[in-house]
């Protein structure tokens, strides 16, 4: 699976770089997760994480793509009132859309992630509590001023990342806020 990420993420890296020079931007970004997991057996209600990255810009007339690679955060807890922290490695492949105001964009699209860790606390019997990947959808405004970037977006996650038998469905909802550098 994280194969199949890191190819997809290849091949629209290699696929913005033919479309040319004057259109492809790649920068750095960091900011704060407010993330949840809903649930049986988790305690629900935002908590603070952080993500930092990378991403690519590809600019076309009023459209572009912007594929990005995360770390993230999700912090939760279990209903034994234990600390969770899952780190993700997020793959978001975003559909720009520019708005009459040049400065703001509206980001839509899907992103993959990777859990970079399984939270030793929560392994029993041998078996892992949270599953190795996740799909979300992501929707968000960018501002845009020169090099500068900042935005917030909201990240539904569809797949169940519960790995245990009898605890019901977990999924993740994530609010982020972030900056950004556009470096050229």
């Amino acid at each position: 699976m994280k194969n199949i990420f890191l190819l997809l993420f290849v091949l629209i890296v290699m696929d913005c770089l033919s479309a040319g020079a004057q259109a492809l931007h790649l920068g750095i970004k960091a900011g704060t997760d407010l993330s949840e997991v809903t649930g049986y057996s988790v305690q629900n209600g935002l908590k603070g994480g952080f993500m930092a990255g990378a991403f690519a810009e590809v600019n076309l007339i009023l459209l572009g793509v912007q594929p990005e690679v995360l770390y993230s955060q999700i912090n939760t807890r279990g209903s034994d009132n234990q600390n969770i922290k899952l780190q993700y490695l997020n793959i978001p492949i975003l559909l720009t859309i520019k708005l009459p105001i040049p400065i703001l964009s509206l980001l839509l699209g899907p992103q993959f992630s990777t859990l970079l860790n399984k939270n030793d606390n929560l392994e029993t019997n041998g078996k892992n509590a949270f599953t190795s990947g996740n799909f979300s959808m992501v929707a968000g405004a960018q501002l845009n001023l020169l090099k500068f970037k900042g935005g917030v977006r909201y990240v539904y996650g569809f797949s169940d990342i519960n790995n245990t038998s009898g605890s019901g469905s977990w999924k993740t909802r994530t609010v982020q806020i972030y900056v950004g550098l556009r470096i050229f």
